[in-house]
């Protein structure tokens, strides 16, 4: 099969015109107190400021969250407003892979002519996640309460079981060694430390100020807070909560929002920040495994993807997973007889959290920036979303 060079030959992401705000850990920070559309629609339109894109230029917008939230009714176009630029556009959301998704959606609106310069932008809050009540006439009770997060977190409604369960179900299947996750784990928390040390994390996330009602400052979030240090003697001392699974080698919910552009070629030359880099969709796959196995999702529409494209592992250069267990890594890993530790360089969310929506769309910006300083090359981005999907996509950064 020859090499699939562009999925969206019209397409582009324009260098380094993304942004993401940190990610701080549920109830521990002062977006745990606002409306999170309103939030992530003033903090694009900073971004937009910050990386000199007039935000006149963009002619649609393309949303991505998984949380209700206030006036979720009406979605992009009150984002829009949010932002400062009345546009039409939609809302995307598919649990954990939202965040790719809607840059997918987004390119495929640039690339159908229909849009020169769509804004993506992605985001969620766990923090005092609202709870629902249904009406359930065949339901003994009449009515049914969810709690929006943990509720889902805690049972899938086709089989019955948990998050963690399927966490534990991979492990057994793919006979993975705790001594290695727990290795697993305390490698992804040392790049993730790395990459803070040296700068690169300040290129792509964006501190911002967090306002009352009345206008005045109510913190600043600047920083993942949440995020552990931890020893391989720490690790190793955890409870086992299911097979490899402890609260050392999980993530955690946090709250954020995370935004980038896909525009058309000629117009990712004019907003880009490095005209000379050209950021191209190459293509992606989407997948179901057996129920309750979600952790290996990741690995099969890899595959697949790899099949579609004709391209190895040898060829890409910067490998990005969202790993909410670290076991999905192992998986991968054993899977394509892979160096987990040349993966996630920069960071995962295992370690700065998961708030469902921007999750993937941040770990595509730090894909994209470290390919970009590595001198270009494919990008390969993967992640696990609601039970037993999986999603990649590949980037061709030159």
């Amino acid at each position: 099969m020859g090499i699939q060079k562009n999925m969206f030959p019209r397409a582009r992401i324009p260098y380094g015109t993304w942004g993401s705000s940190y990610f701080p850990a549920w109830q521990a920070s002062p977006l745990a107190e606002v409306n999170i559309g309103q939030f992530a629609g003033e903090a694009m339109n900073k971004v937009l400021g910050l990386r000199k894109v007039p935000k006149s230029e963009l002619d649609h917008l393309v949303t991505g969250s998984t949380i209700p939230w206030h006036w979720k009714f009406w979605n992009s176009p009150m984002l829009a407003s949010c932002l400062g630029r009345r546009v039409a556009g939609c809302h995307v959301e598919q649990a954990c892979a939202t965040g790719l998704k809607a840059v997918l959606v987004a390119a495929a609106e640039v690339d159908g002519g229909s849009s020169d310069a769509a804004g993506v932008l992605t985001f969620d809050r766990t923090s005092d996640s609202p709870a629902g009540i249904f009406p359930e006439r065949r339901a003994h009770r009449r009515t049914e309460a969810l709690s929006d997060v943990w509720d889902n977190f805690g049972f899938d409604p086709s089989t019955g079981r948990s998050m963690i369960c399927c966490a534990g179900n991979a492990a057994r299947k793919y006979k993975l060694d705790r001594k290695e996750v727990d290795e697993l784990s305390l490698c992804r928390h040392e790049q993730y430390f790395k990459a803070q040390a040296s700068g690169f994390l300040a290129k792509v996330l964006v501190p911002f100020e967090v306002l009352d009602v009345q206008g005045r400052v109510r913190g600043v979030v600047d920083a993942d807070t949440g995020v552990a240090r931890h020893t391989l003697r720490g690790l190793r001392a955890m409870r086992e909560l299911d097979t490899c699974i402890t609260s050392g080698t999980q993530t955690h919910p946090s709250d954020g929002m995370a935004c980038l552009l896909v525009t058309t070629k000629e117009k990712a030359q004019e907003l880009s920040r490095k005209p000379e880099v050209d950021i191209q969709f190459v293509g992606k796959t989407e997948v179901r495994t057996s129920p309750s196995l979600m952790p290996e999702a990741p690995a099969l529409a890899v595959k697949d993807l790899l099949r579609r494209t004709g391209l190895a592992l040898k060829d890409i250069s910067v490998v990005k997973s969202h790993n909410p267990f670290a076991i999905n890594d192992a998986v991968f890993a054993k899977e394509f007889k892979y160096d987990w530790r040349e993966m996630n360089r920069t960071g995962s969310s295992l370690v700065w959290g998961h708030p469902q929506g921007p999750t993937l769309t941040r770990l595509l910006i730090e894909g994209l920036e470290e390919s970009a300083d590595l001198g270009g090359g494919y990008v390969l981005l993967m992640g696990c979303a609601a039970g037993d999907v999986g999603i990649a996509a590949l980037f061709r950064v030159g």
